[in-house]
This record gives C-alpha cells, structure tokens and sequence, in this order.
C-alpha cells in the first residue's frame, strides 16, 4: 500500500517542492510572465500544500529573503527619486489612504456580518507586506491562521490577476535569452559582499528583535543607510532576486494546506467575494490614476494593489513599469499600516459585534 504523501521523507517532498517549482517557472519565464519565481514557487507550493505533503520554509531563509527585497526597493527608491516623487504629494495621500480606507471597511462589514471577530477581520484585510500583518494580528489577540489566509489569498488573487493584466495590455519582460544574459553578467565581488553582510546583519537584527514590519522594515532601513548614507551602491544580482522570490512564493503558497482550508471553509466563499470586491474598488482607483496623473495602466495597477509590498515589489522589478512609483506607494501605505493598525484594530473590535463561535 502506498505510503501517505505526508509520510514521505522530507527530502522527497522538498525535491517534489523544487521540480514542480521550476517546471512552473521555466514556461512562465518564456511566456514574459512576470515575476516567474514568484509566481510558480507560490503555485508550486500551493499544489503540495493542499496535497498534504507539508515542507516548511526555514524562517532564517524567510527572513533573509525579506531582507533581500528591503534592499532592493532602497535600491529603486533612492531619497531623492523618493523626494522628487513627493511633489506630487497629492497622489500620495490618494494612493495611500483610499487603500487603506477601501481595506479597512470591507474589514468591518466582514466583523458586522459576523463572519469573523472584528481584530481578525481587519488585520487580515489591512494592506501591506502579508508576513508584517500576520505577525502583529498574533500580538493582538486576532487568529493568525484566517489572517493569514485572508493576507496570502489576496496575494495569490493579486498576482494572478497582474498576470491577466500585464497579457491585456501587451506587457511583457525580457526575453529568455536576456534574462540568460542578465544571469551570467559579472558581478561587483566587494559591492555583493557589503550588500550580504548588510543584509545578514539586518535579518539578525529582524531576528532578535522581531520590530513591525520585520525583515522588510529593517533590510528597508538598511539599504537606506548603506546607499543614500554610506554612499554604496546595492549590489544584487538577478538570480540572488530569484532566490529571495523562491522563498517568498513558497512560504506564501505552502500556507494553504488543507487544514487551514477546512477550518476556514464556512467563510471561504464570502471572503474571497469580499477580496474581489476590494480589488476591483482598487483597480477603480487606478483608473482615476491613470485619467488624473497620466499614468500608464499597469503602473497604476500595481500602485494602488492592495497585495503585500514585498510581492508586489517583485512583480515590478520584473515588468515594464514605473517601478520607483509602484515601490515608493507600497512602502508608504505599508509605513501608514503599521503606524495606525494596532489603534485601527483595537477601535474595530471594540464596536463590533459579539465574534463568532470558531470555525470547524
């Protein structure tokens, strides 16, 4: 009798994990997908976590590769990109705020409705980097296993429709053999050892102290001061962004194992309606963007995507867009979140309703 996929040796279930992951990958690459890593470790790990063959990410990898991503928006926002970007600071309270707004009263009507408790509904629906929410909702009483659902899931949505998008109007990534290219380059040794060494340092330093916004937050701050401080350039090759995306895409698709889906099923219907709704009010908001600021569509997309930063950074750096504007609006919004969540979230569940009884 077969053995039960759960019981199968851990290294056979990461081979599984990384040959699924890379037959995903290599046609998404050829078709101009973008992001490719992300998105086939996300559906590679979604397959095999709804599988039941559990692998998990070690959180020390997690966490350098949030580190990586930190680094790399200081990279494409420098200050003065990011001051230059500022005089339009009318854009920005719009981008930010309409966000959060749409975000945040979806959240509430899903604790009116008595679907979920009020803190768990609106950390799950806060926008933001998806590890940052999950992690602060645990320290606020809300259940980490529907807000990470409801965070992951919207990433997943978000992600699958940037592919939708980017196909309709024509945008596309470098060619195969450009990304080859890109790969093989050589790389500045002295630049990629201080780029390591301050990403090593800042995961420690995520890692010890556990600040909001983790990894992202500090590899952020970090890039910050070894750039526009220390005046060093960032050094991060192609295939280090890869493997930062890997990481990434698998801890966000290996959290959809079936357990999380059965405890969550009564809702499941009505949440991803809720998700949709509150992507489609989003992508209205680009809209108004485009009209308004003549920005291209896709720009404006990824701008106003209510996804987490660090994913929708990725999707960025590797499509044909205004990746500084796309970055320095996620980081932003990201920024509001984690200045006004904890006080957001403790006025919600105050004045909602009684919260329901758990979910089996």
């Amino acid at each position: 009798m077969p053995a039960a996929p759960a019981s199968l040796p851990v290294a056979r279930r990461w081979a599984r994990l990384v040959l699924l992951t890379l037959a995903l990958t290599l046609p998404m690459a050829w078709l101009h997908v973008p992001a490719p890593s992300l998105l086939g470790a996300i559906v590679a790990g979604v397959a095999l976590g709804l599988a039941g063959q559990r692998v998990k990410v070690p959180m020390s990898a997690f966490m350098l590769s949030q580190t990586l991503l930190g680094f790399m928006i200081a990279r494409a926002c420098p200050l003065p990109v990011f001051a230059e970007l500022m005089r339009h600071w009318e854009v920005f309270l719009l981008g930010v705020t309409s966000v959060i707004v749409l975000s945040v009263g979806l959240g509430w009507q899903l604790a009116r409705w008595k679907l979920l408790p009020g803190s768990t509904a609106i950390w799950g629906s806060f926008p933001g980097a998806a590890s940052a929410m999950t992690l602060l909702a645990g320290e606020f009483g809300a259940d980490i296993r529907l807000v990470a659902l409801m965070q992951y899931l919207r990433v997943v949505m978000v992600a699958t429709l940037m592919m939708a998008v980017s196909g309709a109007l024509g945008g596309a990534g470098d060619a195969p053999a450009g990304v080859l290219a890109d790969w093989l380059a050589p790389v500045d040794g002295p630049g990629l050892g201080l780029t390591l060494l301050g990403t090593a340092l800042a995961a420690a330093a995520a890692w010890r102290w556990r600040p909001p916004g983790g990894a992202l937050v500090l590899g952020l701050a970090g890039g910050v001061l070894m750039q526009d401080v220390a005046g060093q350039a960032i050094v991060l090759p192609p295939w280090l962004l890869a493997a930062a995306a890997l990481c990434l895409g698998w801890n966000i698709g290996l959290r959809f194992d079936r357990a999380v889906v059965q405890q969550a099923w009564r809702v499941l219907p009505r949440l991803f309606g809720v998700l949709a709704l509150l992507l489609l009010l989003c992508g209205g908001m680009a809209g108004l963007l485009v009209l308004w600021m003549d920005i291209d569509p896709l720009t404006a997309y990824l701008a106003m995507s209510p996804g987490g930063a660090d994913s929708v950074a990725l999707i960025a750096a590797s499509s044909p867009v205004d990746a500084p504007f796309v970055m320095a609006m996620q980081t932003g919004r990201l920024l509001a979140v984690l200045a006004v969540g904890p006080a957001m979230a403790r006025w919600v569940s105050r004045r909602s309703p009684t919260p329901p009884a758990p979910v089996q």
